[in-house]
Parts: C-alpha cells; sequence; structure tokens
C-alpha cells in the first residue's frame, strides 16, 4: 500500500504529537515542586524488573529445545550476556554484544 503525500504528512504529525505528548505529560502530572505519590515511585521500582521479565519470555517462547539446533544459539548468547554483565557491568556492552553474538551463531555458525 502506497501513502498519499497528505497521508505521510498526518502520519508523521501524528507521530511527533503522540511523542511530544509522551514526553510532556509525565511533567505536567507530577510538577517538581510536588511529591511523587507513593505507588508511582513503587511501579517506577517493580516495572524495569518485570519487563525485563517479560522481554526474555517473548525471546525464548518459541525456542525447540527437540529440534535442531536444540536452543544452543541462545543458550550461549545468554551466558555470554549474563557473564559479561557480571564482568563490566555494563548493559549496552552486555545486551549488544549478546545481540551480535547471537546473529553471528544463527547467521553464521548453526545455519
Amino acid at each position: 500500500m502506497i501513502l498519499t503525500t497528505t497521508e505521510v504528512f498526518f502520519t508523521i504529525i501524528t507521530i511527533a504529537l503522540a511523542t511530544f505528548l509522551t514526553r510532556l505529560i509525565p511533567f505536567i502530572l507530577f510538577p517538581a515542586n510536588k511529591s511523587i505519590p507513593g505507588y508511582i515511585e513503587y511501579l517506577g521500582n517493580v516495572l524495569p524488573f518485570a519487563i525485563i521479565g517479560m522481554l526474555i519470555v517473548y525471546c525464548l517462547k518459541s525456542v525447540s529445545l527437540i529440534n535442531y539446533p536444540y536452543g544452543i544459539p541462545e543458550l550461549i548468547a545468554i551466558t555470554f550476556i549474563v557473564f559479561v554483565h557480571k564482568w563490566k557491568h555494563n548493559l549496552l556492552l552486555s545486551i549488544g554484544g549478546g545481540t551480535i553474538l547471537y546473529m553471528v551463531l544463527v547467521q553464521i555458525i548453526f545455519i
């Protein structure tokens, strides 16, 4: 489906407006001179871990342990991510390196 110039323009405007509003609304709801409600602080503390858990489940949901390559590339990449993160404590290095390693494993080694 090919969009017209007008449709592309309105799509870009809509995306820009939605992005702007999602950045602006927290500052309106929780101004600097007021304290943040306890439940918002609680969510700020627990949601990052919950989202990482959901991402892990999502990434591993279709891994087959009974068909080739038996989940070996995933296991190697996860082991690498955990090892590098424990070693360097750098999220970008561990996740980026693990992603690159996984791509090399599935594209070149475990064809």
